[in-house]
């Protein structure tokens, strides 16, 4: 991810958790707030030592990190979304992961509305 897509100041983290919304499922939680004017979304991660030791936490990171590469184009660009992983996840496949996030994306109502196309 580009460096203008990271959250990785404390303020910032801390603006996403006392202004923004939660939505949460048994493995992950996901902060968003509006950020009018915003041309690219930006994502922040926590991974906790109780997900696993470093390698894992990790690994875990970077398959947040691809999910939300993958799906650039579906969210919407003017948010800020912090992405808290629970212990669960460290067991977890790719694609796993990606259904997990998926849920709780759809759930949090975070996915654009495919435009459609006339026939």
């Amino acid at each position: 991810m580009k460096k203008e897509q990271r959250i990785k100041k404390n303020d910032e983290f801390s603006l996403v958790f006392n202004e923004g919304v939660s939505i949460a499922n048994r493995q992950f939680v996901i902060y968003a707030l509006s950020k009018e004017g915003q041309e690219l979304f930006r994502l922040g991660l926590s991974v906790s030592k109780k997900v696993g030791n470093a390698v894992t936490r990790n690994r875990v990171k970077r398959m947040i990190r691809a999910f939300f590469q993958e799906n650039r184009e579906r969210l919407h660009s003017h948010y800020d979304y912090v992405v808290i992983a629970r212990k669960p996840v460290s067991n977890m496949t790719y694609s796993e992961v990606e259904s997990s996030l998926n849920h709780v994306l759809r759930k949090g109502r975070y996915f654009q509305k495919r435009k459609q196309e006339k026939s």
